[in-house]
C-alpha cells in the first residue's frame, strides 16, 4: 500500500508537472488583485436590454477611469501567437437585483463612499443619443428605472457593498 502511494503521489507530480508546467508557465509572474469590476443588474429588464446596458456602462467606466493602470489591462496570446487584446487582470463579477429602488439604493452608496461607477436607465433606450438626453434631463431621478449599475474599485470596499446581491443566474 504504501509503495502503491508513493507511486500514486509521484504519477501525479509528474502529470501535473509535465502537462500544466505551473512552475513556468503559469504562476511566476502572478501579482494578486486588489480591485475588480461590479455589474448589478435589475432582473426585471429583458436580457438584450441588459447586454445593451452592460456594454455601454463598461464602456463609460473605463472611458471615465483617471487611472487605467490600476484596470490592469494586458494582452493574451494563446499557444499559436494570436493575441487577445485589452483584457484585465481584475475580476468582473455580475449580481443581480430584485428591482431597480435596489440599484438606486446602491448607487447612492457608491456616491457617499466615493467609489467610480456608470449606471443605465430607462431613458437611456428607444431614439437616438440626442433623444436620450433629453428625455433623461426631463425625468427625476425618483422615476428613473434602473437596468444596472458597474462599478470598480477595491475588493473590500466593494464586498461591503454589494453582499446584499446574489450572482447573476
Amino acid at each position: 500500500m504504501r509503495i502503491l502511494n508513493h507511486f500514486a503521489h509521484g504519477l501525479l507530480e509528474k502529470i501535473l508537472h509535465k502537462s500544466f508546467n505551473f512552475s513556468e508557465r503559469c504562476c511566476m509572474n502572478y501579482i494578486p488583485t486588489e480591485y475588480k469590476f461590479v455589474a448589478v443588474l435589475n432582473k426585471k429588464i429583458p436580457m438584450g436590454n441588459l447586454m445593451n446596458a452592460v456594454g455601454h456602462m463598461a464602456a463609460g467606466l473605463v472611458g471615465s477611469f483617471a487611472d487605467l493602470s490600476l484596470m490592469r489591462f494586458g494582452d493574451y496570446t494563446d499557444k499559436d501567437g494570436s493575441v487577445h487584446k485589452s483584457i484585465s487582470d481584475n475580476p468582473f463579477i455580475v449580481l443581480q437585483a430584485d428591482n431597480a429602488n435596489q440599484i438606486r439604493k446602491l448607487r447612492r452608496e457608491l456616491m457617499a463612499n466615493n467609489i467610480h461607477f456608470v449606471d443605465f436607465t430607462d431613458t437611456m433606450t428607444v431614439g437616438t443619443y440626442a433623444e436620450q438626453k433629453e428625455r433623461t434631463a426631463h425625468t427625476p431621478e425618483e422615476q428613473l428605472e434602473y437596468y444596472g449599475v458597474c462599478m470598480f474599485g477595491k475588493i473590500t470596499d466593494l464586498n461591503v457593498l454589494t453582499k446584499k446581491f446574489s450572482l447573476w443566474r
